[in-house]
């Protein structure tokens, strides 16, 4: 989406003798104005510094808007407590890449087309016997991911709108498959394959846990609480993972390897590892005591000398209650109840450290609440998904937000390959002297 015309300018001045630039303010539909550097390097010859780009408008973008201090985020301008309680994922991806929530029968046309993509090629199952059995799911991932460019040569060219999308069709439907396929092989029971006349979180779950020798049965509350939790990691703005699928793309790589790239950035415990960290710290304390042992757990966090962290709890960008958490919370409470898990030791142990963290003043007033990767985690531990797998279906879920990203940015006249710049500290200039002399 092209710039519109300047709101106003900012004038920058020097003094090192460089003379005054002139620079474009831009202003958003909300959010902050952005100053227009580009012109800074050739008219001055010097950078800005931003370690981590936490000052840095990467491009400009019409899907998703988060206001941290109001604890707001909005997918194509409809708030997330509205899409995740009134629309189904599949709904929610069609409003992502393109643009509008479907009507009834855009929605049976774009059901129709994302089910008759759902099954992957044969050949994929030997590619997994090549990985260990004790391989971590997204180490899996990444390579069944990236490996689908081996199989769709048809859709692999980043300039052609058409190819563009039937790839993302291919993307969103075959990411539940290629998930449980490598659930399956890591606990060597035999694939399941996709049913196309279940719902896009109910063939998910039949994946996952039904076998040969027992048909599963759908629970209406469970594929409820998935499909929400897909629909409340669907995209997230510039994040690491979306911000690595940008930039992989710009390179005019084919769409498989970029979302393979956004499945590596996503594994790192900071990112989308968040929920799968938080349940082993639940593991943690169960070990020490549980419940009884929660009052001397929270004295290590809050001691400044200790190294124990909360895993859970605040949020990067939500400087406020995370609203994913909020909608997260109600499934929470939901699914426990349905499953009669209530009175689980671990569930218990998460419960009680959820009540202490709304109510102690300490996290109160640093508000440190509980995230949405603390309410995922434990509800898909509760489903019956591996923590080791938890990361994996977050990128299910992402990968339609990581697609309409890659799209924007293909379509955008003003992208180029991205290339951020450095302040060099390292040695200047010098010579190799021979072995001898050094």
């Amino acid at each position: 989406m092209a710039l519109p015309a300047p709101s106003d300018k900012a004038t920058l001045t020097f003094n090192d003798g460089t003379a005054p630039i002139d620079l474009p303010i831009y202003k958003g539909s909300v959010g902050p104005d952005v100053i227009d550097i580009r012109a800074l390097y050739g008219k001055t010859g010097k950078f800005t510094y931003d370690p981590g780009f936490l000052s840095t408008a990467s491009c400009n973008s019409a899907i998703t808007y988060i206001d941290g201090d109001k604890g707001e985020l909005l997918y194509r301008g409809y708030p997330i407590e509205q899409l995740a309680t009134r629309c189904d994922y599949l709904e929610t991806c069609h409003l992502l890449l393109f643009g509008e929530l479907p009507n009834v029968q855009q929605k049976a046309d774009f059901v129709k087309r994302v089910t008759n993509h759902t099954m992957v090629n044969e050949q994929m199952q030997f590619f997994l016997r090549g990985f260990r059995r004790d391989a971590h799911p997204m180490a899996v991932m990444t390579g069944l991911v990236g490996a689908l460019s081996a199989f769709y040569p048809d859709s692999m060219n980043l300039n052609d709108p058409w190819q563009r999308e039937v790839s993302a069709i291919r993307l969103i439907a075959k990411m539940p498959t290629l998930v449980a396929m490598a659930y399956k092989y890591t606990v060597g029971q035999p694939y399941v394959y996709p049913r196309n006349n279940l719902s896009y979180a109910g063939n998910f779950m039949r994946m996952m846990f039904a076998t040969p020798c027992e048909e599963y049965e759908v629970n209406d509350v469970l594929v409820r609480a998935v499909d929400r939790i897909f629909i409340l990691h669907a995209d997230h703005e510039q994040n690491a993972s979306t911000s690595t699928v940008r930039l992989c793309a710009s390179s005019g790589t084919n769409p498989f390897a970029a979302i393979a790239a956004g499945v590596a950035c996503l594994w790192g415990p900071a990112h989308g590892g968040a929920n799968e960290a938080c349940l082993n710290m639940l593991f943690d304390i169960q070990k020490q005591g549980g419940v009884a042992k929660i009052g001397e757990f929270i004295a290590k966090v809050k001691d400044k000398n200790s190294d124990v962290r909360l895993m859970g709890f605040g949020h990067r960008v939500y400087k406020n209650y995370d609203p994913r958490a909020k909608l997260m919370r109600e499934t929470c409470h939901e699914v426990l109840n349905v499953l009669g898990l209530q009175d689980d030791p671990l569930f218990k142990l998460a419960m009680s450290l959820e009540k202490i963290a709304l109510e102690d003043e300490y996290f109160v007033s640093r508000k440190l609440y509980p995230n949405v990767d603390y309410y995922s985690g434990i509800v898909q531990k509760a489903i019956g998904i591996p923590v080791s797998l938890f990361t994996a279906v977050f990128a299910l879920a992402r990968t339609v937000g990581w697609i309409a990203q890659l799209n924007e940015m293909i379509a955008d006249p003003e992208y180029k390959i991205g290339r951020p710049r450095q302040l060099f500290v390292g040695a200047t200039a010098r010579d190799v002297k021979p072995i001898d002399q050094r």
